[in-house]
């Protein structure tokens, strides 16, 4: 494993906002000099805890120059970026093809856009520190085993007795909640409510509490990424309440809001650059471009409909910049992008031929573009179900957009 200390670089790109050209060339600078060449190969194969090691070290690193936290304001610790400095951030990162601090997404996305809209002073002030400070991981407690797409669902209870509420029940699906510090978790307060999503409270859940299990899921890939959670008579200050009783479900928006945007528009990106490198090593392979007529034409369908996407993720974070609501825009990427993803993974297994088909040792870090072109094609199922399965979206766009009967 690389050496883990964080070295000082000559580069500080936040000395240079305002102006966006100086500001690319100084995030380029320092991930050139920062990212490590063999990251890809030292966390092929790696155990989860060497993993966890080297996204703790990636997160010092990008906390080292202030980057950890470049869409936070800066009342919070944040760099306060505006939204076009976070997407050259973006861009550059997926040119250079540096790791993903995916361990953090919660803490840095769905969990303080929780809390800017919803939190206590003292919530934030504690546990967005903890975040900037500390790099606390953090996880999701929502979907539960029959509430999935359909959250209201949800039979998770939480009982108000005297300062705490007593939580019981499963949550599933949730991203590395064995490393997890800290849960959003939504619970039922108001069995009797007269609409389901009406007795829903929102809470923040210790993981380290009595009564909180964590157990991995296997999946088909071999790795467990995703945990879940079994709570039992398990204890939350009433402090941990976020906003009102019986508000958790409109206060989830605003976390669901967070996994719009800038998140899917560096898988687009990320996806550019392996578009154009995986065609790079399939003419080296053979030694002069595509022959094969009907793989070519996948091969530049899959192209077109990636430039497609990409250009709808900059809309829809065009409107976010302007107030505009990108819900239903939001809903059709996630469905196009999910079916883009499996294709084209899927593309580049069968043009790999039998080499595809050999277990390799998994990559870590490197989302859905690590090379291990099989591997790549079972993760891309994971889209198809995350955030509202494909049959969710189709329902909302033909209901909302197309205006088609219930």
């Amino acid at each position: 494993m690389m050496d883990q200390t964080v070295n000082p670089t000559p580069f500080y790109p936040l000395g240079h906002v305002g102006d966006i050209i100086a500001f690319r060339a100084a995030v380029a600078g320092w991930l050139n000099a920062t990212v490590p060449p063999d990251w890809r190969q030292n966390l092929t194969g790696a155990s989860e805890e060497t993993y966890l090691k080297f996204q703790n070290w990636w997160f010092d690193q990008l906390k080292s120059v202030g980057l950890a936290t470049p869409h936070w304001p800066k009342s919070w610790g944040g760099a306060g970026l505006p939204l076009s400095h976070q997407v050259v951030m973006i861009e550059e990162l997926a040119r250079i093809g540096g790791p993903m601090a995916e361990m953090f997404v919660v803490s840095l996305f769905h969990m303080p856009a929780t809390l800017f809209a919803n939190g206590s002073p003292a919530q934030c002030d504690r546990y967005l520190t903890g975040v900037r400070d500390r790099g606390e991981i953090w996880c999701q407690g929502f979907s539960e085993p029959g509430a999935g797409s359909d959250l209201s669902a949800l039979r998770t209870r939480a009982e108000r007795k005297g300062d705490v509420y007593v939580v019981n029940g499963q949550k599933v699906w949730s991203s590395f909640g064995m490393h997890a510090d800290f849960c959003l978790l939504l619970a039922r307060t108001n069995p009797q409510a007269p609409k389901k999503n009406a007795g829903i409270s929102y809470f923040i859940l210790d993981m380290r509490a009595a009564g909180v299990t964590v157990r991995p899921i296997r999946q088909i890939t071999g790795r467990a990424e995703f945990t879940e959670i079994f709570l039992d008579n398990v204890e939350i200050p009433v402090e941990n309440l976020i906003g009102a009783e019986n508000a958790g479900w409109q206060i989830a928006q605003s976390t669901l809001a967070a996994e719009r945007g800038l998140l899917i528009f560096e898988h687009a990106e990320r996806m550019t650059h392996a578009l154009r490198r995986d065609y790079q090593a399939l003419t080296e392979q053979h030694g002069k471009p595509l022959e094969d007529a009907g793989l070519r034409r996948e091969f530049t369908k899959r192209y077109a409909e990636l430039t497609a996407v990409r250009l709808l993720i900059k809309q829809m974070i065009e409107q976010g910049e302007h107030g505009q609501d990108s819900g239903l825009l939001a809903a059709v990427i996630k469905l196009y992008w999910a079916q883009l993803l499996q294709n084209y993974t899927s593309l580049m297994a069968r043009m790999r031929g039998l080499d595809a088909q050999r277990a390799m040792p998994l990559s870590l870090g490197t989302g859905h573009n690590s090379g291990d072109y099989l591997s790549d094609f079972l993760q891309s199922y994971g889209w198809t179900i995350a955030g509202g399965t494909n049959e969710i979206m189709r329902t909302l766009i033909a209901e909302r957009i197309l205006g088609l009967p219930r």
